[in-house]
C-alpha cells in the first residue's frame, strides 16, 4: 500500500528547512506531528522531599533542553541564586547552545560532550573533585548513572520533571498510513490511549533499539527501522520506504 500520510509523534521542527519538510515537498506526502507524551514540572516542595539542597553542588549535568529549562525553574522557585563559578557539563553542544538562555555563556564554565553521555567521561574524571547534580526527569537511561558511577564521581539525581503521557483521544477515528515513534514512551502512550488499537495496514516506523524492543514487545509490526548505515536518521528512512512502495 502507498504512503499518503505520516504522524510523528514528535512536535513540528521549529527550523524552517527540516529534513520533513524536504520529504513532504519531494514525495507529496502529508506528515502530521503530535507529541504523545509531555514533559510537566514538579514543584520544589518534591525536590526538597528528595532531600536535595542546591547550595551544595559545584557542578550540573544537563543531558537536554528539559533539564536545563528545570534546572533553573527549580531554582528560581527555591529562590537560589546560581553562582557564577557553577560549572555546566552538557551532553552536546545542542544543549550548551540551549543553556545561553539563562546565562552569558563567555563568562560560564561551560563543558561539552560530543553527543552520547559516555563521551562525557574523561570531563568528569579530569573534574573529580566536583559535586554534581544531575536533573532529570522521572525515566533515566540506565547508560547515565552507569556512566557517573564508573567515573568515579560524587553526584547525586534529582527528578525535575516527569514524562507523562498525552492525551490523544482526539486522534479516535483519524487514521495514518505511517505511525513514527523515538521512545518506548511513545509506544505506551499509543496503547493507553487506544489500548483496542488493530494496526492492520498501518505501518509502524521506530527509531533506537529501546523503541524497537518496545515494540516488539507490545506485538506490533515494524515496518521501518532507524537508525541503520544505510539510513541513520529517521527521513532517510521514511523516504528510503515511501519510494520503494509508492512506485510500485
Amino acid at each position: 500500500m502507498k504512503v499518503k500520510t505520516i504522524l510523528v509523534s514528535q512536535p513540528e521542527p521549529k527550523m524552517e528547512n527540516s529534513p520533513y519538510s524536504r520529504l513532504i515537498e519531494k514525495e507529496k506526502v502529508k506528515v502530521d506531528f503530535r507529541p504523545f507524551i509531555h514533559v510537566e514540572g514538579v514543584d520544589a516542595k518534591t525536590v526538597r522531599q528528595q532531600k536535595i539542597d542546591l547550595s551544595r553542588f559545584t557542578a550540573i549535568i544537563l543531558t537536554s533542553r528539559n533539564s536545563v529549562d528545570h534546572f533553573f525553574r527549580i531554582a528560581e522557585e527555591m529562590r537560589f541564586k546560581v553562582p557564577d563559578t557553577m560549572k555546566y557539563f552538557c551532553q552536546s553542544e545542542a544543549v550548551a547552545f540551549y543553556l545561553q538562555k539563562y546565562v552569558v555563556y563567555r563568562k560560564r564554565k561551560i563543558y561539552v560532550g560530543k553527543r552520547n553521555f559516555p563521551d562525557l567521561t574523561t570531563l568528569f574524571k579530569k573534574y573529580k573533585d566536583e559535586v554534581y547534580l544531575l536533573p532529570s526527569s522521572d525515566v533515566l537511561k540506565p547508560q547515565v548513572p552507569e556512566t557517573l558511577d564508573e567515573a568515579g564521581i560524587n553526584w547525586t539525581r534529582g527528578v525535575f520533571y516527569k514524562t507523562v503521557i498525552s492525551d490523544l483521544s482526539d486522534l479516535r477515528h483519524v487514521y495514518y498510513d505511517v505511525l513514527v515513534f523515538f521512545s518506548p514512551a511513545g509506544i505506551e502512550s499509543l496503547l493507553k490511549n487506544f489500548p483496542d488499537f488493530k494496526q492492520n495496514e498501518t505501518r509502524i516506523a521506530v527509531f533506537g533499539n529501546s523503541t524497537i524492543k518496545a515494540a516488539t514487545d507490545a506485538g506490533l509490526r515494524i515496518d521501518i527501522k532507524a537508525p541503520t548505515p544505510e539510513t541513520p536518521s529517521m527521513t532517510m528512512a521514511l523516504q528510503k520506504y515511501i519510494n520503494s512502495v509508492n512506485k510500485k
